[in-house]
């Protein structure tokens, strides 16, 4: 959710609390881990989230290694509606590879997506979990609705810009300028505390390079500040299919800050994958429209504003009449 994206504000109270509402009082980052979250940054929100990875990559056929960095940077921004944001996604790589007395320094545009992401379906919109002032019991009983995920379809496309030494195909294969991405994302909450995102993509349609692709991530909120995931990432496609095991956490600095680690190792050996990385994920949300419909029974601000207006006009009535 992000997805394993880190989440600090979307508990199951707050989402409650306001049925229709995106914006959170903490930021949502979909780092450190690889995987979307369902819920979008919040309409005309721009939030940035940007990485460094460690890359060690070793072939025991091929007989090769590359170690190398893996710098990324994604824009989010919510756009016309709470429910929909746009996301612009890039990675370039840089590294160095040897086999034997050959080596060979390389680098690139690993990744270059843009598209758009849409809630279709929010489990708790126009639900109110009401509390039940008769039984301890029954306030704590199990419920059965947070295993109806929030989920939302995201619809893109990859941009190939300039050679790409990164994708295993065979050499003399060139990949397309452009090919489309899907991606279904669906997003559980379990209590207060453990978020728990899906994302089943199929990438690069309609090419040599297709592949499905998933990823599920396990997020557990420690406090108000740490929260940490572990993560399951799978490729499957003509040229690469691998699993990847991730986990690490993320440190809320402000509302609008994080700064998050990870670490992740793939499952086979031809070629081996380790990696490591640190990232910062920013929020800015001034030009943010508060659109929140808060419960039945509870004011608003607008509401309060209205309420304190009538009563000065009521006074100036009384007053003019007496």
């Amino acid at each position: 959710m992000k997805s394993l994206h880190t989440l600090f504000a979307l508990t199951f109270v707050s989402i409650c609390q306001f049925s229709y509402a995106q914006f959170t009082d903490e930021i949502n980052s979909n780092r450190p881990g690889k995987s979307m979250m369902a819920f979008a940054v919040g309409k005309k929100i721009i939030q940035t989230e940007t990485g460094v990875t460690y890359v060690s990559e070793d072939h025991n056929t091929l007989n090769y290694q590359a170690k190398g960095f893996v710098g990324e940077l994604a824009i989010r921004y919510g756009f016309l509606k709470e429910e929909l944001e746009i996301i612009g996604e890039i990675q370039y790589q840089k590294d160095n590879l040897t086999s034997g007395s050959y080596e060979e320094g390389r680098s690139g545009l690993k990744q270059l997506t843009l598209g758009a992401k849409y809630l279709i379906y929010d489990p708790f919109k126009n639900y109110e979990d009401k509390p039940n002032l008769y039984s301890w019991k029954a306030n704590h009983r199990f419920k059965w609705r947070q295993f109806i995920p929030a989920f939302s379809m995201y619809a893109g496309g990859n941009f190939n810009v300039g050679d790409n030494p990164f994708n295993y195909a065979p050499v003399g294969l060139e990949e397309p300028s452009f090919s489309p991405k899907v991606t279904a994302i669906a997003q559980n909450h379990f209590g207060s505390h453990w978020v728990l995102v899906t994302n089943l993509s199929y990438d690069k349609i309609g090419t040599d390079f297709a592949s499905i692709n998933y990823v599920v991530t396990l997020t557990r909120g420690f406090n108000a500040q740490w929260s940490g995931f572990i993560e399951n990432q799978g490729y499957m496609g003509d040229y690469y299919s691998d699993g990847i095991l991730r986990f690490g956490a993320a440190f809320l600095f402000d509302k609008n800050m994080q700064v998050d680690a990870s670490i992740g190792k793939n499952i086979k050996d031809t070629p081996g994958i380790l990696n490591a990385g640190i990232g910062f994920s920013w929020r800015f949300a001034d030009q943010y429209e508060d659109v929140k419909i808060a419960k039945p029974g509870t004011e608003t601000k607008t509401d309060k504003k209205m309420k304190k207006k009538g009563e000065k006009e009521a006074k100036k009535r009384k007053d003019a009449v007496e």
